[in-house]
């Protein structure tokens, strides 16, 4: 049995990994859901990785999973704790002393031109998830956003990094480039939007448990 650690992306919350703790759960797997403490003010790096660090507790024989703007803290997770596979979902893959809000203009990140944000984050969701979606989102006020990463390389764990063929929000081709750039790698893929845990919470479930085969 793993203990998969599911570190939800900017503005979200533990409900976003909702469909896929099950099907984790029944594949025999320990899942832990840290919720990030976005709405505090005082709130950095040290803090984002504290609390997924205390979360976890004595659990081992951890996966760790970063989606989107969470791979920033998943990292840190993996430098500071014995961690068997670390998987990057959707990801903002960071550069050592890199600020959050500077990695936009650093990757080259353009934003689709006339879709809605609904539309670039759940645009392969049933309407009435994508609403439910929205009323579970948190406003993002923390102090990270300014902070250098403060890791000095990446951490020498075992790195996945799997993207979905029908995001919008970090469209295919770019999260290649940005793999390759900054990690060395090609990404897996798997169908999916933004949200793909909302989206295709079985299929990545898949995804996840092979890993540990390999």
């Amino acid at each position: 049995m793993a203990t998969f650690v599911l570190i939800h992306g900017g503005g979200g919350s533990a409900w976003d990994w909702h469909l896929l703790v099950p099907e984790l759960a029944g594949r025999g797997h320990d899942v832990v859901l840290p919720e990030l403490p976005i709405e505090d003010r005082s709130a950095g790096f040290a803090a984002f990785r504290d609390t997924v660090v205390t979360a976890i507790g004595d659990r081992s024989d951890l996966v760790v999973v970063g989606h989107s703007y969470g791979a920033f803290t998943a990292a840190l997770v993996a430098d500071r704790l014995p961690v068997r596979l670390l998987v990057l979902l959707a990801p903002m893959v960071p550069a050592p002393g890199e600020r959050p809000g500077d990695w936009w203009g650093n990757t080259g990140h353009r934003p689709v031109a006339g879709l809605s944000q609904e539309q670039q984050f759940y645009n392969d969701l049933p309407a009435e998830v994508v609403t439910e979606a929205a009323a579970h989102g948190r406003d993002q006020v923390s102090a990270e956003w300014d902070e250098p990463w403060p890791l000095a390389g990446w951490p020498a764990v075992p790195t996945k990094v799997l993207i979905a063929r029908q995001d919008r929000f970090f469209p295919p081709d770019f999260q290649r480039r940005v793999a390759a750039e900054r990690l060395g790698v090609t990404p897996d893929e798997i169908d999916g939007c933004h949200a793909v845990a909302l989206s295709h919470p079985e299929q990545l479930a898949d995804r996840l448990t092979a890993y540990l085969l390999r």
